[in-house]
């Protein structure tokens, strides 16, 4: 699934349109349609992330699981690893994960 449809599925849940999206973060008219056939701007797409408070990844296409951002993310460990990719963009492999598990409980646990 590539970016404009990502966004167009979330402004179709968020019962908004592309022309309302661009209005509210300041970006051209029509300017979400044309990424169809051109890579929108760093800046452009953060925006559109920000508005629907998913990650820039996703709008991409590198993750498939519309994760929160900051504000909202998870505190749930689980979900966290979920979520994560490998440092060279691919899924973690379960000792990747259990690995970061592991290191994650034994830094904070001690606190």
């Amino acid at each position: 699934m590539g970016t404009v449809q990502r966004i167009k599925d979330l402004a179709d849940a968020k019962q908004t349109t592309f022309a309302e999206i661009e209005r509210k973060i300041g970006i051209s008219n029509g300017q979400i349609r044309r990424w169809d056939k051109v890579s929108p701007k760093a800046e452009n797409i953060k925006k559109v992330a920000d508005y629907f408070d998913v990650s820039v990844d996703y709008l991409l296409g590198r993750t498939e699981k519309a994760l929160p951002t900051k504000k909202q993310q998870s505190t749930d460990l689980d979900e966290i690893l979920d979520g994560m990719m490998s440092f060279d963009g691919k899924p973690m492999t379960d000792h990747d994960r259990e690995a970061i598990r592991a290191y994650l409980q034994g830094r904070f646990s001690n606190k």
